[in-house]
């Protein structure tokens, strides 16, 4: 079963990293606030075995690093 929940885990993300192409008037800084945060929480949730605490931990994670590389590029 925790394979299934990381397959699903990780297809959510994709999905969710998908949609946010849709989201033109992002700024650089959001967007790669949003990528972040979506490569966190697969990442989180593939190291913790598919644990909501790991993918809401991971997506956290992910977008405040993503947040602050975002704040580097012009």
């Amino acid at each position: 079963m925790s394979t299934i929940k990381t397959l699903t885990a990780s297809a959510l993300a994709v999905v969710a990293l998908v949609s946010l192409s849709a989201c033109s008037d992002m700024s650089r800084r959001d967007r790669d606030m949003a990528i972040g945060a979506g490569v966190g929480a697969v990442a989180g949730s593939a190291l913790t075995g598919g644990s909501a605490l790991g993918t809401v931990g991971g997506a956290a994670a992910g977008g405040i690093i993503g947040n602050e590389v975002g704040k580097n590029k012009r």
